[in-house]
């Protein structure tokens, strides 16, 4: 399998490349409108054709790329079933196996940040790598106070959904925020401040209810746009209209 990690600094969004070296097909999690040509970028430097892009949820801190990486490539765009925009070519469900040539892409129902939020695991024949989006992060996770969150839906699908998976599988967050890269679940269970030594439900509600966290500053835009894949409202702000209008102009 070919891997890359990718990072869009304004949103500390991370955004992954999966490739099949056999057929040269790959996939993107959680592109970014803001970073779609520097993703067509390393594609080309992979030799790799895009065949889908992959969200994990219909974010509310960026506007997703997948509609712009399809009017460019062609490729399809998937999403979660459950809220699943219209202009999805390809609405998974929990449990279905997502083939991208010889790399299969299991789609993981965990809502909590969002209703309908999904995480995508991978089994590379060495690892299991989890991309956990906004659910788990890096000594964190994702907020539950915007989008139909709901944190105690949130404990239930790490616990149930994230934490039976084995030890020693790669946790690879849709954020971080303090330069980090990549965790494990077994270290996830351990050191999580808000999840991890046996932390209760009752702690773990109790610690989201009382984070009092601002508003995100592009969720008025990011949320509509997003339930069109990634187009740009016509309120985007001025200072964040940069990308919009590369998109507008294809």
């Amino acid at each position: 399998m070919i891997f890359r990690q990718l990072f869009e600094p304004d949103s500390s969004t991370y955004t992954y490349l999966l490739g099949c070296r056999r057929t040269r097909q790959a996939v993107l999690i959680d592109p970014v409108l803001d970073t779609v040509h520097r993703d067509l970028e390393v594609l080309r430097e992979e030799q790799l054709t895009l065949a889908c892009t992959l969200d994990t949820h219909i974010h509310a801190d960026h506007l997703s790329g997948a509609a712009k990486l399809k009017a460019i490539t062609g490729c399809c765009i998937a999403y979660p079933e459950p809220e699943a925009p219209e202009c999805a070519d390809v609405r998974l469900r929990d449990g279905q196996v997502f083939d991208v040539g010889d790399v299969p892409i299991e789609a993981v129902f965990a809502p909590g940040h969002t209703s309908h939020h999904f995480c995508y695991v991978v089994d590379d024949g060495t690892h299991k790598l989890a991309f956990t989006g906004d659910v788990l992060l890096i000594d964190a996770c994702g907020r539950t106070d915007f989008q139909s969150g709901d944190a105690a839906a949130l404990y239930k699908s790490i616990h149930e959904r994230l934490f039976t998976l084995p030890d020693e599988t790669l946790v690879y967050p849709g954020h971080d925020y303090e330069g980090r890269f990549v965790s494990s679940i077994a270290q996830e269970k351990k050191r999580n401040p808000r999840l991890g030594g046996g932390k209760t439900l009752d702690e773990f509600v109790a610690l989201m209810n009382a984070l009092d966290l601002p508003y995100p500053r592009k969720i008025d835009f990011a949320v509509p746009g997003n339930r069109q894949c990634g187009q740009c409202p016509p309120d985007v702000p001025e200072q964040y209209r940069a990308p919009c209008d590369t998109h507008e102009q294809g």
